[in-house]
């Protein structure tokens, strides 16, 4: 079977606070469980994403705290490097919005899709501050949503109902966000793009195709009930100092609009990581490959933006790195997008420091317990929460009680009974073959499950077939045959350390810590997964720091591997903790303080 190029894109976090576990489950985590997934089939992925710096929540962030933009966004940005490899996020690369590829790169589709038609300038009425005496970015407003009476919506979008706005002059009685002062309505002149010429020129046939019969339902109805309500023009451009210059004589005190330019990012990043690994077309294979599928792992309130406005500008800017003027860079290929997951049954609020804040949690807590929760409760069809005390419980109860105590048993078991070596187990039985097969056949069924992003049920199915290895030792117990019949034990104990090789790779997409000591611990070598290794790019006029991934000597496989008789495993140690109850005491007094 020919080798898959699988574009993972992963929703681009602003630089203006820290992650926290609504965020990780939302997209990050999951982009990471579906990339190390397809790692192992042997498929070529490229995962990508970075650090939003252009947003006004870094800017607003940034007069806040009295400092620099660049100040906040290199304190944010580091931040996140820490935190995913700690949490082992593998990303291929992990960049940033302000860098000279960026901003050339979003600069072209700007001028791509102005050279194509598919963009006008017209006169607005935008908020003005006199007191600040500026046009205020959208951010930077807040106001009552018209739909729905919220009192504190944004100027571009309200969060209580996610109705998005225009401008923010369609809010009811607007004020400046930074000093509560009023604003006044001024002309100003900015670029759109032409979304009803695009829609009818073929984005709105694209979103009927048949090819998205498997787009989640939340997903494909809420984009084809936009675009059917019928699309505007919408600005791509805005009056700020900060962010990517707009490339055409007149607009120098004008920028490209965040919501346009970050998302070309997920194109941007695979040119610089083709530039850095040395082969500058690299990234063709996955943007211009159309056998190449892009996913892309985002949050609800990004569904718009990922299934309507970047498809738009992927339309609109055909010919573009092309010589081919119809040429066009491919469209989306599914946009799992996840629901919201909420904190101990409120919303998860920065001011109210209601939430888990992933870096300090990881000062705590191990890697994959964290990343076992989030997925068991992966918000995927409807929102959920995180509770204290279904962590604790869910840790002791199914990594302890079901797979981590069934590792245990078999190899100290193995260990007391043979020295540790493989035995050799004879002729196996039909209740043995059946456990094995039965195995086997999750390799075809959870494969489905990883490719579909249907990774609570992937939880689900592990652990039923790790029951299935628990009630075989229940009902064959080496530990009496131990006594009486050597033998048996050592066929007993061969099977299932048989079938927990099958299960360490079933698991390692989202536990690849404790998947590399069970690896460890059955005497393999070499490592399941590649490095994490952060590097630092020099352009012309500056540098930065991103996060990559060195899968070249990475050894995992999608399959169970025999491990051999006679092999001599080493000493084997628990693979997770069990959780006090105090553990719920001591988090839920960090809330709210």
């Amino acid at each position: 079977m020919d080798k898959e190029y699988i574009l993972v894109s992963v929703a681009w976090p602003y630089a203006n606070a820290d992650i926290h576990q609504g965020n990780v489950t939302g997209s990050y985590l999951p982009a990471d469980i579906y990339a190390r997934y397809h790692r192992l089939r042997g498929n070529h992925v490229l995962m990508v994403s970075g650090s939003d710096g252009h947003g006004t929540p870094v800017t607003v962030k940034a007069e806040e705290l009295g400092k620099s933009v660049t100040e906040v966004f290199d304190y944010y940005h580091g931040r996140f490097l820490t935190l995913f490899q700690k949490l082992g996020l593998t990303y291929d690369l992990f960049t940033h919005t302000d860098t000279e590829n960026h901003f050339q790169v979003s600069q072209d589709m700007f001028l791509s899709l102005l050279e194509n038609e598919y963009m006008y300038p017209k006169v607005t009425q935008q908020m003005y501050s006199p007191t600040a005496n500026k046009f205020l970015p959208d951010r930077y407003v807040e106001g009552t949503c018209p739909n729905c009476g919220y009192s504190t919506a944004r100027g571009d979008q309200c969060d209580n109902c996610n109705t998005l706005f225009e401008s923010a002059a369609e809010l009811l009685n607007p004020r400046s966000k930074t000093d509560d002062s009023a604003l006044e309505l001024r002309d100003t002149e900015h670029f759109f793009i032409d979304l009803p010429a695009i829609a009818e020129d073929g984005l709105q046939a694209w979103m009927h195709g048949e090819d998205k019969a498997f787009w989640r339902p939340q997903v494909i109805n809420f984009a084809r009930n936009f675009i059917d309500q019928g699309l505007i023009g919408r600005a791509i451009t805005r009056d700020m100092d900060w962010g990517i210059p707009v490339p055409v004589e007149g607009y120098e005190h004008k920028v490209l609009y965040v919501w346009f330019e970050a998302v070309i990012g997920y194109l941007s990043a695979a040119i610089e990581w083709a530039k850095n690994n040395g082969d500058p077309d690299a990234w063709k294979k996955w943007w211009q490959n159309p056998q190449a599928r892009t996913v892309y792992f985002i949050g609800k309130d990004n569904i718009p933006f990922h299934t309507i406005f970047w498809p738009a500008q992927l339309f609109g800017a055909k010919g573009l790195y092309n010589d081919d003027s119809q040429a066009q860079l491919n469209l989306p290929y599914d946009v799992p997008a996840n629901e919201f997951m909420n904190m101990e049954g409120q919303r998860i609020s920065g001011s109210r420091n209601w939430g888990v804040w992933m870096l300090d949690a990881l000062e705590r807590h191990d890697p994959d317990p964290l990343r076992y929760y989030l997925t068991a409760v992966m918000p995927e069809t409807r929102d959920s929460d995180w509770s204290w005390q279904g962590y604790v419980e869910r840790n002791n109860a199914e990594l302890v009680g079901n797979w981590g105590n069934l590792v245990n048993r078999v190899l100290n078991m193995t260990k007391r009974y043979f020295k540790g070596e493989v035995p050799d187990p004879g002729e196996l039985t039909d209740k043995d073959r059946e456990l094995l097969a039965a195995v086997d056949a999750g390799f075809k069924t959870i494969a489905d499950l990883y490719d579909g992003c249907k990774f609570r049920a992937v939880v689900q199915e592990n652990l039923r077939l790790s029951s299935l290895v628990n009630t075989y030792l229940e009902e064959t117990s080496p530990w009496t045959t131990a006594k009486t019949d050597l033998q048996a034990t050592a066929r007993l104990l061969y099977t299932t350390i048989q079938a927990i090789s099958g299960l360490k790779i079933l698991w390692a997409p989202i536990l690849p810590f404790t998947s590399q000591v069970l690896h460890e611990m059955l005497g393999e070598e070499g490592q399941l997964f590649g490095q994490q290794v952060v590097r630092e790019y020099a352009e012309s006029s500056r540098s930065h720091t991103a996060l990559t991934y060195d899968g070249e000597t990475a050894v995992g496989q999608w399959g169970r591997s025999e491990i051999p008789v006679g092999r001599v495993l080493p000493k084997p140690k628990p693979l997770f903790k069990k959780l006090d109850q105090s553990v719920v005491e001591d988090e839920l007094a960090r809330l709210g303080s």
